[in-house]
């Protein structure tokens, strides 16, 4: 069975994919009254599972009239996402960031789900066993080739 974060993190994406303008202004305590939980587990969901990694850009504005406004960011051209992506993971990225890239480049149908797990597997912390100072800047520099790769059919 699915968790409560799945649920929300799916609702909010099907109401952005149901905007036109591929992105949301929501108020956090609706949002938490809606699936009766506490606000603090919307603010997790939103900043664990909306993260520009994952291809979403989040701004909130506090106070009595406050919203988080969650935007889907969308580029038009696959290799300017590629370059975007690549520019991103340098100079050095984390096991979790890189997972996050490649979720969305799987999402997004930029890879197959069988190539996401080949990814996966060349740049987790087990195939990387090396001290944790060099582990993000060597997971980078493997991710950025692979990314590079994408940009080129055959």
């Amino acid at each position: 069975m699915r968790n409560i974060s799945d649920v929300i993190e799916s609702y909010l994406k099907q109401i952005i994919d149901q905007s036109n303008q591929n992105a949301i202004e929501i108020k956090r305590s609706e949002i938490a009254d809606h699936f009766q939980c506490v606000p603090s587990q919307i603010n997790y969901v939103i900043k664990t599972r909306f993260t520009v990694e994952k291809g979403y850009i989040v701004e909130s504005k506090r106070g009595g009239g406050g919203y988080i406004r969650i935007s889907r960011i969308e580029y038009q051209d696959e290799i300017k996402l590629i370059n975007e992506l690549v520019n991103m993971v340098q100079p050095k990225i984390s096991q979790q960031g890189a997972i996050d890239i490649i979720e969305r480049l799987l999402e997004d149908e930029l890879i197959t789900s069988r190539e996401a797990r080949i990814m996966a597997s060349g740049i987790s912390r087990d195939v990387l066993a090396v001290p944790i100072a060099l582990r993000d800047e060597i997971r980078a520099r493997i991710l950025a080739a692979m990314l590079t790769s994408l940009k080129y059919k055959q």
